[in-house]
């Protein structure tokens, strides 16, 4: 139970600093006066960010599957001598 938890915290923790520098973002482009054509420096950045995350999920979850497909993830019971 505790690992949910956890995760979902740091769910909620990303999700919400995202949301905090989306409305940053919105806020100071209004600021701007410039409209959506000012975000266009943002774009990169959050498309690079996207991207290292999803390469990051996929090597994670293969080395996962990899993991189980090999058998280390199985029990095995040791009997003493």
């Amino acid at each position: 139970m505790r690992k949910h938890v956890i995760i979902l915290s740091l769910t909620f923790a990303g999700l919400a600093a995202f949301a905090v520098f989306a409305g940053w973002a919105f806020f100071q482009v209004s600021e701007m006066g410039g409209g959506w054509r000012s975000l266009g420096p943002l774009w990169p950045y959050m498309l690079g960010g996207c991207l290292v995350v999803a390469a990051l999920a996929i090597f994670l979850m293969s080395l996962a599957f990899y993991s189980a497909n090999q058998g280390y993830d199985d029990r095995v019971d040791h009997e003493g001598p």
